[in-house]
């Protein structure tokens, strides 16, 4: 430590014989062929070259040590006037001790106003001349050097200011320091870490503290020296001896110390008995801070009516943390109801002497509804205030409520603004954000490897999201390459973060693909359920009844996707409609009749299918009907849906579009797609193609590969909307993706033909269509026969013709129907006389066996009228 102690008199000259100990040690590396101690940086600058040279000694007698010990006994009586006078009369005689007692007055602001510029001076003036205080000025004049206060900051002046100050054998920190910044480096001086070890290491035998922290630090993961665990853990013992003594001896700093050394990420690990002990004992010496500390630590770790009570006493006595940290406790009580309007008064308090960490606990709380709080547009405006002081939380939370937010308007240009700055002020929730908004290009061009960095950084720094959205993408293999060990560590480590969703992710991903565990996953997804994830129930819901890693089980799956449904997820009602169905083609219609009269809706409208369908039970339109307007009545948007559909095929339009309105109030993306189609046509609604677009866009992003086909369909041809090839091949993409073989043949015909937004690809059309066709899409069998017959785009060959038009035909293709009824009538010279006709004989034709009908076709299409007269039928592509 620097001395307060009165000053004795020195001995003469001569270095005492420690120090030269210590300069051969120190600069013994060179011996063992490290480098040497004094070629780390360049020369002393001449204009500074007298703070280090000179052999004579400032002639300082024994009056002028008295003089000086008396200045410093009339500062500790208050008499600073008179000291100053007494330190202002030696430095008139250039004396370097009353120049240093001056310089740490102005660097302190003890009795005068801290000016670290004068005091810089001060000290330069010290220096000039040799003396017994020469090591001391160096090193407190390093130190403003490395730090850039009151002087430009200059790290090759401090590095030898540093040397002067360790080669003086000081007992204060200046080997420390000059360790320090060998270890890092600095502006114009080089990184030499054995050097920088073995000043540490000398320190670190004389019990001081600060080089067995950065010894410990250094020997840890990710330190600059090489990791050694034990020796890291040695050092952290050693080091919370030393504070251990001088927290006993009353020192509360030591006290703070020893409890950020047992924080979760101190040297000493998460120990929360021993942090709080040491809070609580800085709190009994009087330090506020660490009793606002000590209650918020006990709050996290379960204490909560102990750390509120701390917390209230902090606060009470003006500690302005503590009145946010209380506030915000006081919303979130364990056990206990929330007090809002208290949290909001002390976070008021808080807000009102300066903390912006209370604006945005407050904001927070109002956007979120945290404790009975709720009002978005406050909340939001808090948000916003303290968003344009750059604070890296509010930041982060706009970019996610301009994001994701229902509520607001999607804004995500704004969102990636927020998110940006969010993320260079280090808050990892805004770089977790900021990643997956790269990933998906939400906001930002996509750029999956930036996304990756980003995210890789967020999960670095502990963000459980951030590690299960990168674990998904590599198991996924979309947005970045597949990688599936190196998703299921991420996602392991996510869950064991405590993130459910990972967990559900992970079960799922063992169960269902690309891992493969199926056991493993049903015991994740248990798990993640009894914690309540919805999903986790959906995905053991629909386990349990396809028998996918457990054994079938049709009641177990009621159970969890009941409790999936009283937890609001969206799927439940789809999946339990679906073992409703199953149980009643087990013969169990009773169960399902049960269900539906305690009110289940989604076992009403199940049952009012089951009746319409005559599926189970015997079939009763009226009584079917009954119970589908039974649910939805009781809110089942499938129901809605099914009721829309029932009477637009019975002509009673207008009432039909109200049920399918009221189903698309409700979410349901089938109803979407077709009451969007029904505005998009005009067909029995007065046309309405904003509306129809809105609506179709909404379904076929919530999954429903018949929207998707839809707007394909609406891109490619440009009907109404201008064509959009991109857009086109997306919604197709989508549409195939989603299960829709028909989206395949309408892709293949597109890449075909040309005709539309999307650019001809002959081979790649015929891939797509044969594909299609081998899968038994009827449309593209219809529409490979007609090319073939016409040979315009592929080459001609009616036998191929023939055998695609049978086979769609034979599904009942209309159109292919039609193509070979017009070939039969111009066979026969008839041309359109009688299309009934015709396609009764073609009933005939497949009555008889099936390679007897083939050739019959075949022997039909030899006559080139036929050919041209079934290869001008236009196909229609959605029968």
């Amino acid at each position: 430590m620097e001395r307060t102690t009165n000053w004795t008199r020195p001995t003469p000259t001569l270095w005492p014989a420690a120090a030269l100990l210590l300069a051969a040690w120190l600069t013994g590396c060179a011996a063992t062929g490290g480098p040497s101690s004094g070629n780390h940086a360049p020369p002393v600058p001449p204009e500074y070259e007298a703070w280090f040279g000179g052999v004579v000694e400032a002639r300082i007698d024994g009056n002028d040590w008295d003089a000086i010990n008396y200045s410093r006994s009339l500062l500790e009586q208050g008499r600073h006037e008179e000291a100053i006078e007494r330190l202002e009369a030696l430095m008139t005689r250039n004396i370097p001790p009353a120049f240093y007692e001056m310089g740490k007055l102005y660097e302190r602001g003890e009795v005068v106003e801290e000016d670290p510029a004068r005091a810089a001076q001060y000290y330069g003036k010290a220096l000039e001349r040799p003396s017994s205080v020469r090591g001391n000025v160096s090193l407190n004049l390093a130190r403003l050097y490395q730090e850039g206060r009151g002087v430009e900051r200059n790290d090759v002046l401090a590095y030898h200011l540093l040397r002067q100050a360790v080669d003086a054998n000081l007992n204060r920190d200046a080997e420390v320091r000059l360790g320090m910044l060998l270890a890092e480096g600095g502006e114009g001086v080089k990184v030499d870490p054995e050097y920088a070890q073995r000043l540490l290491e000398h320190a670190a035998t004389q019990g001081n503290a600060k080089a067995l922290q950065a010894l410990a630090e250094a020997h840890s993961a990710g330190g600059w020296l090489e990791e050694k665990p034990a020796e890291a853990m040695d050092y952290a013992q050693r080091y919370a001896e030393v504070l251990t003594t001088q927290a006993n001896q009353g020192d509360t700093g030591a006290m703070l110390q020893l409890a950020s050394l047992y924080s979760e990420d101190g040297l000493l690990g998460d120990q929360p008995e021993q942090r709080i002990n040491w809070l609580r004992k800085a709190a009994e010496a009087g330090d506020l801070d660490a009793l606002a500390r000590a209650g918020r630590d006990m709050f996290a770790t379960g204490e909560s009516r102990q750390g509120m009570a701390l917390l209230e006493e902090a606060a009470s006595q003006g500690h302005v943390d503590a009145m946010a940290y209380y506030g915000e406790a006081l919303l979130n009580p364990p056990g206990g109801r929330p007090e809002p309007v208290r949290a909001e008064r002390w976070l008021r308090e808080a807000m009102d002497r300066g903390s912006l960490d209370a604006q945005v606990i407050l904001g927070r709380a109002l956007v979120e509804g945290q404790g009975g709080l709720n009002d978005l547009p406050r909340g939001m405006n808090l948000l916003e205030q303290a968003a344009e002081q750059d604070h890296p939380l509010a930041l982060a939370q706009l970019g996610s409520l301009y994001l994701d937010d229902e509520r607001v308007a999607g804004q995500p240009y704004i969102a990636v603004d927020y998110l940006e700055r969010g993320h260079e002020l280090g808050h990892p929730w805004a770089t977790q954000q900021l990643g997956a908004a790269y990933l998906e290009g939400r906001g930002v061009a996509p750029e999956p490897s930036r996304g990756e960095e980003l995210l890789r950084e967020a999960a670095a720094r502990g963000q459980s999201g951030a590690m299960r959205l990168l674990g998904e993408a590599y198991l996924k293999g979309e947005t970045l390459e597949f990688h599936p060990s190196r998703g299921e560590e991420l996602l392991h480590q996510a869950a064991e973060a405590g993130d459910t969703t990972a967990m559900t992710l992970l079960g799922k991903a063992y169960l269902e693909g690309p891992l493969d565990d199926p056991s493993l996953g049903v015991n994740l997804l248990t798990q993640a359920a009894q914690q309540g994830d919805a999903y986790a129930m959906v995905v053991l819901g629909r386990a349990y009844r396809n028998g996918d890693g457990v054994e079938r089980d049709l009641d177990e799956a009621t159970r969890w996707l009941t409790r999936a449904q009283e937890a609001g997820h969206e799927s439940a009602d789809d999946a339990l409609t679906y073992v409703q169905r199953d149980l009643g083609a087990q013969g169990d219609i009773e169960a399902l009749v049960a269900a539906a009269e305690d009110g289940h809706p989604g076992a009403m409208a199940d049952l009012g299918r089951a009746i319409l369908e005559g599926q189970g039970v015997e079939r009763d339109p009226s009584r079917g009907e009954r119970w589908l307007e039974r649910a939805h009545q009781a809110g089942h948007a499938g129901a809605a849906a099914s009721l829309g559909r029932m009477y637009m095929d019975r002509g009673s339009h207008q009432r039909g579009i109200e049920y399918l309105e009221a189903a698309v109030a409700r979410g349901h993306a089938g109803a979407r797609a077709d009451l969007g189609e029904a505005y998009l046509t005009g067909n029995h609604v007065e046309r309405d193609m904003e509306r129809g677009l809105e609506l179709v866009t909404a379904a076929a992003e919530a999954g429903s590969p018949h929207a998707a086909f839809t707007l394909a369909e609406l891109y490619q041809q440009g009907d109404d909307v201008e064509q959009d090839a991109e857009q086109a091949e997306r919604w197709y993409q989508q549409a195939i993706n989603g299960g829709a073989r028909y989206a395949k043949a309408g892709l293949g015909r597109a890449l075909l033909r040309g005709a539309g937004a999307i650019d001809q690809d002959v081979d790649r059309g015929l891939e797509l269509l044969q594909e299609a066709a081998n899968q038994g899409d009827p449309g593209a069998q219809a529409t490979l026969g007609r090319e073939y017959l016409r040979g315009e785009v592929l080459e001609r060959d009616p036998e191929k013709g023939a055998d695609y038009l049978y086979e769609s035909a034979s599904q009942g293709h209309a159109s292919a129907r039609l193509a070979l009824a017009e070939a039969y009538l111009s066979a026969r010279g008839l041309e359109r006389a009688n299309q009934e006709q015709a396609l009764l004989w073609l009933d005939e034709v497949f009555e008889s066996e099936g390679q007897l009908a083939i050739e019959t076709l075949r022997q039909l299409l030899t006559d080139e009228a036929a050919v041209a007269a079934a290869g001008e039928v236009e196909v229609a592509e959605d029968e």
